[in-house]
């Protein structure tokens, strides 16, 4: 099969695509066909060699965290699927770096879920990782209805699919933006926007929110922004605070949940969930997608077509 790769880390010119064997299931697990496999900042960081010793050594590296496809292979006492089937998965590609961006990929039953029946293949495959990163944050967030959520980085992957979760539960979303994004994450459903130019720590303090997702990664001095008995939500571990004034820390960690990934679909189905298609690039412009990714301002996914 054709895949994605990189064998030393560096700039986007280490990615290449080369011919590689087709993995086969077993006992438990799944062979997708990939129809869509999009390109996120994990990738990136792997491939820059940002991610240390958090990665397996490996003689070859395929990046792709999640994906879309159709079910070819049923490995033993693989339940809850059928051939043909189309599916969107998330992959542990921390502990096990063989990842989407290729044209099979061998995934455990327990972390697929059927894709959303409303959307197309491509948009369904920007769902798995930012979306589960998104219910996770909020849920750690511990809002009751009409709580007062501050989001950073609120027109980003995560930072989207949290305006739109928080929303539909009941929060009150106030959305860190900048200016040009301030009408999308309204219609995602913030109450207020503030201007990321504008967004000091002093300013946001103010605001007294009862909850505050640091979707955009400023760090931990941001907690200094928290109300006092508050709760703060790191997407990342170096990006967590050490608890002060009664603050509760929460760092969320993404793992393959496929149960609840095949909820998430059911809320794209139903409208609550917006999925967001930058563009979409074949196999061989891989090295092109990390650039312009690495660049920046891109808003929805780039995704790869095998």
């Amino acid at each position: 099969m054709r895949a994605v790769a990189f064998t030393e880390f560096g700039g986007p010119e280490v990615v290449t695509v080369r011919d590689l064997p087709t993995p086969t299931p077993a006992a438990g697990q799944v062979l997708v066909k990939v129809v869509a496999s999009p390109v996120n900042p994990v990738d990136t960081a792997a491939r820059a060699g940002y991610l240390g010793e958090l990665l397996p050594a490996r003689e070859v590296y395929v990046p792709g965290l999640e994906f879309s496809g159709v079910v070819t292979e049923l490995g033993a006492d693989a339940d809850g699927f059928t051939l043909g089937q189309s599916v969107i998965g998330l992959l542990p590609w921390i502990t096990d770096p063989v990842g989407s961006a290729a044209e099979y990929v061998v995934i455990a039953a327990d972390a697929l879920a059927p894709a959303p029946a409303s959307v197309d293949p491509v948009a369904a495959a920007t769902l798995p990782l930012n979306g589960i990163t998104a219910d996770l944050a909020v849920s750690a967030a511990q809002l009751a209805p009409g709580q007062r959520l501050l989001i950073t980085g609120a027109a980003g992957g995560v930072g989207g699919y949290a305006v739109q979760l928080a929303a539909a539960f009941g929060a009150r979303v106030i959305a860190v933006a900048s200016a040009a994004d301030a009408d999308l994450v309204r219609a995602l459903g913030a109450s207020d926007v503030v201007d990321r130019e504008h967004a000091d720590i002093e300013s946001l303090r103010a605001l007294g929110v009862d909850a505050l997702i640091d979707a955009a990664v400023r760090g931990p001095d941001l907690i200094a922004a928290a109300r006092d008995d508050g709760r703060f939500v790191a997407l990342l571990p170096p990006a967590a605070p050490e608890s002060e004034r009664g603050i509760t820390v929460h760092t969320v960690q993404q793992s393959p949940n496929g149960p609840r990934l095949a909820e998430l679909a059911g809320l794209v189905d139903a409208g609550t969930l917006t999925l967001r298609v930058a563009d979409t690039l074949p196999l061989a412009e891989a090295a092109a997608a990390h650039a312009r990714l690495e660049k920046g301002g891109v808003r929805g996914r780039l995704v790869l077509l095998p």
